[in-house]
């Protein structure tokens, strides 16, 4: 495992979480032109947007150890390389969280209390919505998302769209799932705020792990039989030996 190809991921899932969840916790309700719902969707978009740009020539930019673990049930990605890169993704989640909270608990009247973009059900939920409820759209919206991954990075997908296609659907499935889970569709996401909020942040964090995980896994599997081609690994590009 080339550590250059983790450091992406680790970066990439970095800025997914501290842009993304940064802008939930920093801009939502900002006084008179916060961004809400939509705005904070948006930014979860242009984060994967700009990284697969960015990086996905180097590691493929899974940014989620779902979409890691999709891409393997889909045979897209090796399966030993799967727990080098979910530790990286877990670095970067972690450490983007706990940067915001430095920068987030700055301000007069932050109260962690709020969440800290934390997901929930039951109670936790935005819209209250129960644990049968969140653990489907979890799973549904997952499952989505790595399908329209797959597809995008086939190999007769329309070359070069596949980071705006990716980062539009992350978009979609925030406006959809923000008001019952807060949405995450990726574990690294969820855990680094979990860890921030703590108490029932970290009790609920099973559910934003096995949900995403199965849901992933199912997309990957779908699609790869509706089309076994290509075979390619989303992976990046190598690095080429250095000439002498």
């Amino acid at each position: 495992m080339d550590i250059r190809r983790c450091a992406a991921e680790a970066i990439g899932t970095f800025w997914l979480t501290f842009a993304g969840c940064g802008s939930a916790v920093v801009a939502a309700a900002f006084p008179q032109v916060g961004i809400g719902l939509l705005g904070v969707s948006v930014a979860f978009g242009l984060t994967v947007v700009t990284m697969a740009y960015a990086i996905g020539h180097i590691s493929g930019c899974h940014l989620n150890p779902a979409v890691t673990i999709g891409l393997a049930a889909g045979r897209r990605f090796p399966a030993r390389d799967i727990g080098p890169y979910i530790a990286a993704q877990l670095v970067g989640g972690i450490a983007a969280a706990g940067l915001l909270y430095a920068i987030a608990s700055g301000a007069p009247g932050f109260d962690l209390a709020k969440g800290f973009a934390a997901n929930g059900y039951g109670a936790h939920s935005p819209g209250q919505y129960s644990l049968v409820a969140c653990f489907l759209a979890e799973v549904v919206l997952t499952l989505m998302f790595l399908f329209v991954i797959m597809g995008a990075t086939h190999g007769k997908a329309p070359a070069g769209f596949a980071p705006l296609a990716i980062g539009l659907c992350l978009t979609l499935v925030h406006l959809v799932g923000i008001p019952i889970t807060n949405l995450s569709v990726n574990p690294a996401r969820s855990t680094g705020p979990a860890l921030v909020a703590g108490g029932w942040a970290l009790a609920q964090l099973w559910l934003f792990w096995i949900a995403p995980i199965i849901g992933g896994a199912l997309g990957g599997i779908l699609y790869r039989w509706l089309s076994e081609e290509p075979s390619a690994q989303v992976t990046g590009v190598q690095p080429s030996a250095a000439t002498p």
